[in-house]
Order: structure tokens, then C-alpha cells, then sequence
């Protein structure tokens, strides 16, 4: 008799115990008095933010009636899609003498001019660079950097859109870089600068609409290739070199 009752006494207890754990778990939390969401922390910020410098050729300005506002007509887009790394107190980003260029490769045969994913160049119009023609289309960018002697590569070899460590034929940056897919190259003019840059930065600088300047920018160097629309005539705008 008394087994019994101890037993009828552990499983109310039992009973009420997981009543109170269901109570507890059902109640609410309490309202927020003023309405609002729980504050957040700011979001996250890509270390090096996404960059794009864009640019048109061959266009002209032109009024459609007399009187009318003129506008910009025919123009061939170009486009530069890339990564910007930021100084953050660094200094001598490129290194000197023969560790020149090593710190930003970071493991690649060349420089990825940027940072993250494969820097891209795209092109409506077929463009000549030091009398070689790079047709329309969309390429990767790479640069062999040596001091005072920079040259710019356009290549056709395939890119990751996402990292992948198992896919060794292309590129992630300038890593896997296979010059066997090299498009173009031509040498840059590299001088200094007399601020220095904290954001790597592309642009095109001295533009007419038959051709212009591809610059690069970072701490105390410039770097430039100029270029001219290929299947347009020379004459009056040719960009200044």
C-alpha cells in the first residue's frame, strides 16, 4: 500500500512538474511599450566594396529638331566591374626592389587589380591599345607589376563567380592565372602621385569620343593605357597621351 501511494505521489509531481515547463514556454514575452524593433548592429560591410567605372565612345552630341536640347547619340559603352581594397595605414603597398608587386599578388603570378573576385572589362567597340585591337566583348584584367613598368592584360580564360578551392582552370582574382588565355597585353605608364590614394580606383580620364585613357590609382602610383576606337577614323579629339 504505501509503494503505492509513493508511486501516485511521484507522478502527480511528475505531472505538475511539466505543466509548469509547458507554462513557461507558452508565455508570451512581454510587449515592446514603444512599438519599435530591437535595435541591430549596422550591417556588414565587404572589406574591399565593389567598384565600377564606365565610360561611352563614338557618340555624338546631336539635336533631333532645331531648337531641341542636343543629345548624346551612337555612343559604345566600356566598363570596368572590380573590387576596391583600402589602405588602412598601410604604406608601400607595392613593396620596392625585388619584392615589388609581391604583396598584392598574394600568392598569384599577377596582380588581380583589385581585390576578391576577377576584375572584368567589357566593351561595345573594338579598341586599340599600343596597335593591338581588342574586339567587343567581355575579358578579365589582370597587371604584371614591375617598378616603374606596369603592363595591363586582358584575357579570355574563364572566372569564378563564387570561390571555388576545387576549380583549378579558373580564376578567382589572379589566382589559377594561365597566361596561355592572354588576350592583349600592353604596357602602362607609371608615374607618382602627388596625394596618396586610399582606395584603389579605375577610371577614364582625357575621353573623346575616339578614345581616351584607362587610369589606375592606389597610394602614390598612376598608372595609364591609352586607347583609341578602332574602326573609327583618326581625326580632331584623338586622345592625349
Amino acid at each position: 500500500m504505501k509503494s503505492t501511494v509513493r508511486s501516485f505521489v511521484i507522478g502527480v509531481a511528475a505531472i505538475a512538474g511539466s505543466m509548469a515547463l509547458f507554462a513557461q514556454q507558452s508565455v508570451p514575452p512581454p510587449p515592446n511599450p514603444s512599438g519599435q524593433q530591437a535595435p541591430q548592429g549596422p550591417p556588414r560591410r565587404p572589406a574591399s566594396p565593389m567598384g565600377t567605372a564606365s565610360t561611352q565612345v563614338g557618340g555624338q552630341w546631336v539635336a533631333e529638331t532645331p531648337g531641341a536640347q542636343p543629345r548624346y547619340t551612337g555612343g559604345r559603352w566600356i566598363e570596368v566591374t572590380y573590387s576596391r581594397p583600402i589602405l588602412r595605414e598601410r604604406r608601400d603597398i607595392f613593396g620596392r626592389g625585388p619584392e615589388y608587386g609581391r604583396r598584392v599578388y598574394d600568392g598569384a603570378p599577377v596582380w588581380r587589380a583589385g581585390a576578391n573576385q576577377t576584375t572584368r572589362f567589357y566593351t561595345e567597340a573594338p579598341l586599340a591599345f599600343g596597335g593591338k585591337v581588342l574586339e567587343p566583348g567581355e575579358y578579365s584584367v589582370f597587371v604584371d607589376l614591375k617598378p616603374a613598368v606596369w603592363t595591363l592584360i586582358f584575357s579570355k580564360q574563364p572566372h569564378q563567380q563564387k570561390y571555388d578551392p576545387n576549380d583549378k582552370l579558373s580564376t578567382w582574382g589572379s589566382s589559377n592565372y594561365d597566361r596561355a588565355h592572354d588576350v592583349l597585353r600592353v604596357r602602362m605608364a607609371v608615374v607618382p602621385n602627388r596625394h596618396s590614394v586610399d582606395e584603389f580606383t579605375i577610371g577614364f580620364i582625357n575621353m573623346t569620343r575616339r578614345g581616351g585613357t584607362l587610369a589606375m590609382w592606389w597610394e602614390r602610383t598612376m598608372a595609364t593605357a591609352s586607347f583609341t576606337v578602332a574602326d573609327l577614323p583618326p581625326g580632331p579629339g584623338r586622345p592625349r597621351r
